[in-house]
């Protein structure tokens, strides 16, 4: 069976309503591991070595948060920063002076955004709030995947979910956990 990854990146965790339910709907998984990482660096103290050790023996990475301006919060573009090193996770690998091989340390893994927007699917398009629909803000999260050799599943996105009623909530987190289920299923079908 594969194993997945979550990296849970919320502000405010205990706040949260859409994108809890979300999380809730992916920790049962077999063989996965959450890291929620407003929970373990709310200095940004991130520990790379660490992140880098949990990417190495995931197959699915689950990028799990709300949409924040655009794009996603504080700490987990950090975590991009960090722990998508050159010579790691994309580049060539240094020894001394001259460029060594090619490092691709998350070629052939599976990236999975999973996003909840406080906007509706109407406040993302033509003359809507955000004026353009949310598809245009995803190709920087996809290009990340893509640039360090992974595969991009196509998102989930829950819009306007702190709005939306528990039974919807509910069933979009039943709507995640069934294409969850057939992704892994996807990729043990693939191994």
């Amino acid at each position: 069976m594969p194993r997945t990854l979550i990296v849970h990146a919320h502000p405010r965790p205990a706040r949260s309503v859409a994108t809890r339910g979300l999380l809730q709907a992916l920790t049962d998984l077999p063989d996965v591991a959450v890291h929620s990482l407003y929970d373990r660096y709310p200095d940004f103290d991130i520990d790379v070595a660490a992140e880098q050790q949990a990417l190495r023996e995931a197959d699915l990475i689950v990028w799990l948060c709300p949409v924040y301006w655009y794009s996603v919060p504080g700490l987990l573009k950090h975590w991009f920063d960090t722990v998508l090193t050159h010579g790691w996770a994309y580049g060539h690998a240094h020894t001394g002076h001259e460029p060594g091989p090619a490092t691709r340390a998350l070629a052939g893994k599976t990236a999975w955004w999973v996003a909840s927007a406080g906007g509706t699917p109407a406040m993302y398009g033509p003359g809507g709030e955000h004026g353009r629909p949310l598809a245009d803000y995803i190709p920087a999260i996809e290009q990340t995947a893509r640039f360090c050799g992974m595969h991009w599943a196509p998102p989930f996105v829950l819009h306007g979910g702190h709005r939306l009623p528990h039974e919807a909530r509910a069933q979009a987190a039943s709507d995640l956990r069934q294409q969850a289920d057939a992704l892994l299923a996807s990729l043990e079908r693939a191994a």
